[in-house]
Formats: C-alpha cells, structure tokens, sequence
C-alpha cells in the first residue's frame, strides 16, 4: 500500500465512527413533534472523542462538515472534556466560517465494569451546525 492509498487519521475516526453507530441499537422509530427532526437525525453524523490528539477530532468533524448540515461530537467520562476543547476549537477559531453549537445534550450510562460492578458514567453529545 502506498502512502497515498493509506486514510489518514481523520478518515480513520470518520470509520471507527460509523462501526460504532453501526453496532448500537438504533430505534426503528424517532419520537418527535417536529417533521424535520426525522431527516435531521437521519443525515447527522457522530464523532466519537477517544485517545487520539484533539486536532484530529478536529480535522474529521471539519471533514464531516463539508458534507452535512450538523455533526455531533460524542464522549464520555473523562473523554468530555477533551470534546468541549474539540468544540470551542472548530466554533471560536474558525468563526470565519461561522459554525455554531445547535444543542447540548448531557446524559449517565449505566455500565458494567470489570470487578462486576455497575457503574453510572457521564456522556455529553454537542451538535455543531453550518449557520
């Protein structure tokens, strides 16, 4: 494989993205009032914050904002702050361009650790909009 055909590391969280929202339950049905908000969530992407540097969270939700209207950053626990710095960057620095945060969602999973205890772990999801 040559360096050209290698993704890059935006392309890469762009992927690991997409396996990840491919493997959650998604409701066959989206309860809402409003008529759009079905074709909103429908051609919304997700990036998940993980490990990686902040500039490359930074980068694929750039990328996905070429390409669609609203891009949600997801993390949690101590993810979240890492998502806040990805968020303020692309809307502070970039306010040429104009973004904007839509909505703030904040939310506790319930999970199950590795000692067999189930633990309450904090999440936030943060939608950036073209304006």
């Amino acid at each position: 494989m040559s360096e050209q055909d290698k993704p890059t590391e935006a392309e890469e969280i762009i992927a690991e993205s997409q396996q990840i929202r491919e493997s959650q339950d998604v409701p066959d049905k989206i309860e809402d009032t409003n008529p759009d908000a079905e074709t909103e969530k429908k051609t919304r992407d997700v990036i998940f914050v993980g490990t990686k540097p902040i500039m490359t969270y930074v980068t694929a939700t750039l990328t996905q904002l070429s390409a669609r209207p609203v891009v949600t950053i997801k993390a949690r626990g101590q993810r979240i702050t890492q998502a806040v710095d990805v968020s303020q960057m692309i809307v502070k620095r970039m306010n040429t361009v104009g973004y904007i945060i839509k909505d703030v969602r904040i939310a506790s999973d319930s999970l199950l650790s590795q000692d067999g205890k189930t633990r309450n772990v904090s999440t936030i999801e943060i939608d950036i909009a073209k304006p």
